[in-house]
């Protein structure tokens, strides 16, 4: 009987992933979930129900939120088997980039940006990007809009009447960044 609760299960969680939102299968699995959010990821680990995640968030694919150290398996005497498992909590205005990590405990303060492929192992304070793994304080949050507004093309400067590869196109910066040193 086990198995055939295993590829219910899996099923399940596939027919939410194709034809619900992200945020629609994050809150079928326990995930408290602000408003006007996007959820790209379904890697919520084994307890999402440990999960809060605040208002005009956006997660990005292959995001994964870890709420429990597994390593604890490896610890154990007469009293048996260690376990930790730790909430995961997301603020406001939060940007989480592809293939980053947060490990257990983590709070994401109001205002941030996590770079792609970070990986967060501390708490995050208001108004900061972080990236890298571990994840440090790269920059700041209220610098990158002020660019943003200054240099990035606006959605009145592209023309929605052509095909998304042609507004694009007309609009893509040609210029490659810097070499590293």
């Amino acid at each position: 009987m086990g198995v055939f609760r295993k590829i219910f299960h899996l099923l399940k969680n596939y027919y939410f992933i194709f034809t619900k939102s992200g945020v629609e299968y994050a809150r079928s699995l326990g995930v408290t979930i602000g408003s006007d959010c996007r959820v790209l990821t379904s890697s919520f680990g084994s307890e999402p129900w440990l999960i809060t995640i605040g208002n005009k968030v956006t997660i990005t694919s292959g995001v994964r939120l870890l709420t429990h150290d597994g390593a604890t398996w490896l610890c154990e005497d007469k009293k048996g088997r260690r376990y930790s498992y730790k909430k995961i909590t997301i603020g406001d205005n939060v940007f989480i980039g592809t293939n980053s990590i947060l490990m257990p405990g983590v709070k994401i303060d109001h205002n941030v940006i996590v770079a792609a492929g970070s990986v967060v192992t501390k708490s995050v304070p208001t108004g900061v990007i972080v990236g890298g793994n571990p994840a440090k304080i790269i920059g700041s949050y209220e610098d990158y809009i002020l660019r943003a507004k200054e240099e990035y093309v606006t959605k009145a400067d592209m023309d929605y009447n052509k095909s998304k590869k042609q507004r694009i196109n007309e609009v893509v910066d040609p210029k490659f960044k810097d070499y590293l040193n």
